[in-house]
């Protein structure tokens, strides 16, 4: 066993972690199992009052079962180097070959610990929640799961996307679901034959008569711009978040049909050519 950590650790640590073990007595087994009731009696403790602050924090449940096994963890630690303590081995070589270990797995694990530590930032930061409609990166869609590792996104076109954390937290995140309202911001052009305050008044008329507008905020229209064609126009309505598309589209749909009906011509770009002398 001493050539084989030596292989891992300098030989001196190997060779005496392995003379520590060879000399354990009766009587220090009799004292480590002792001393490792106690110590699982303590930890019983420990876990119980954490569990009852948990619950009374606002943590979500996920961070709350991540911490839970961390301490956890950290309790096995502490009472396997006191209960190794008690048999004469020498920790300072156990900690030097798990140190060493830790170290080998954690370059190995790179990747997979980037995403924990991620995971572990959004479910203490909570950015979103499962249902939230957000956008990550270059990728939105409806959030499903969050996970340590892996948040699940449902796209709008019914696929699902696994998306890794460290790559989510790298990323701005956008969330549309957070408000209960949601500005629709809808831009049209029209001929510089119609008036502006005609189309204001016809854009301000559409949006008053959709039943799922809301009147506070108050819709607005305005002019957006001057292109080469035409004037563009602008309209901003507000509306509950879950009918921003059906909003949006019903808008966008009753444009052509009111400005037909109006006489406003929806131009599009041209070039006027005129013609001098007869050639």
């Amino acid at each position: 066993m001493a050539i084989a950590l030596a292989g891992i650790v300098p030989e001196e640590t190997a060779e005496g972690l392995w003379n520590s073990i060879r000399h354990i007595t009766a009587s220090n087994i009799f004292t480590a199992v002792l001393v490792a009731a106690a110590c699982l009696v303590v930890m019983k403790v420990l876990l119980k009052v954490l569990d009852r602050a948990l619950g009374r924090s606002k943590l979500d449940p996920s961070l709350q079962k991540l911490l839970r096994g961390i301490l956890k963890a950290g309790l096995w630690f502490i009472t396997a180097i006191i209960v190794l303590g008690c048999l004469k081995i020498e920790v300072t070589s156990l900690v030097a070959v798990l140190s060493v270990v830790g170290l080998a797995f954690s370059l190995a694990l790179q990747n997979f610990l980037s995403n924990a530590a991620g995971g572990m930032q959004l479910l203490a930061s909570h950015p979103f929640s499962v249902g939230d409609f957000v956008e990550a990166g270059s990728c939105s869609g409806t959030v499903e799961e969050m996970g340590l590792f892996y948040t699940k996104l449902t796209t709008p076109d019914n696929k699902l996307v696994q998306l890794p954390n460290s790559t989510i937290v790298a990323a701005n995140i956008t969330n549309f679901s957070h408000q209960p309202t949601r500005r629709v911001d809808l831009k049209v052009s029209a001929s510089y034959d119609a008036a502006p305050e005609q189309v204001i008044a016809l854009l301000a008329r559409l949006a008053a008569e959709h039943p799922l507008v809301l009147d506070d905020p108050e819709p607005a229209a305005h002019v957006d711009g001057y292109g080469d064609s035409a004037i563009n126009y602008v309209l901003r309505v507000w509306c509950a978040n879950a009918d921003y598309w059906t909003v949006y589209y019903d808008l966008l749909d009753g444009f052509k049909p009111a400005f037909d009906k109006a006489g406003v011509e929806m131009s599009y770009p041209h070039l006027n050519i005129h013609m001098e002398g007869g050639t």
